[in-house]
């Protein structure tokens, strides 16, 4: 299976390719953007150059799973992605991590939970069963209250808090992280679903 265009009511979800590292570079160098993330502050261009090709190989390595990047009539607004979970460095079977990055100009339109949304229904459907997806999970810090509150809205709830080791804490950084996540099941039983049940 390859990486699938997707689409929702106004995005075009495109899988992420050589053509886009600049839309990358426009979001890892936001201050805005970088906040919560690695030191808090914008990356220098040969790390998201780095990051750019680790994302490619993600498609590559695990097909299905991958980075989009989301147009809006045809302007880029963020990328989302799904890829595999990890323990030491080994897949973890049956399971996802669900993430994005949009630019500040397209906060708060409800674009991130919709291009997220589909994300899910990509994972339990158009995956299932080839990948055997069965959970999605995203973490973020526990005062990024707006990538919290999209993580909720598209009915993933809140499963555990936890403390990261930071290089260089950033500042919240004292009250940990959080994982939300959904399994197959929930997302089925529920709306977006459409009370299908487990097939």
């Amino acid at each position: 299976m390859t990486q699938a265009t997707l689409s929702t009511r106004r995005l075009t979800l495109l899988p992420l390719a050589p053509r886009h590292l600049e839309h990358e570079v426009a979001l890892d160098t936001d201050p805005q953007v970088m906040r919560y993330l690695f030191s808090g502050r914008p990356r220098l261009r040969d790390d998201i150059v780095a990051a750019h090709h680790r994302r490619l190989r993600v498609a590559k390595e695990h097909p299905g799973l991958g980075f989009w990047v989301g147009l809006l009539d045809g302007t880029f607004t963020g990328w989302w992605l799904l890829e595999p979970a990890f323990d030491d460095g080994r897949v973890r079977p049956g399971e996802a991590e669900i993430g994005y990055r949009l630019l500040p100009g397209f906060w708060r339109r409800g674009l991130a939970s919709e291009g997220a949304a589909e994300l899910l229904r990509h994972a339990f459907t158009d995956l299932f069963p080839g990948l055997g997806t069965q959970r999605v999970f995203g973490q973020t810090m526990a005062v990024n209250q707006g990538s919290r509150a999209t993580m909720a809205s598209i009915g993933l709830r809140h499963v555990r808090s936890f403390h990261e080791e930071w290089d260089e804490p950033i500042p919240g950084a004292e009250h940990g992280e959080v994982e939300y996540a959904i399994t197959r099941e929930e997302w089925l039983a529920g709306p977006a679903g459409q009370g299908r049940g487990p097939t």
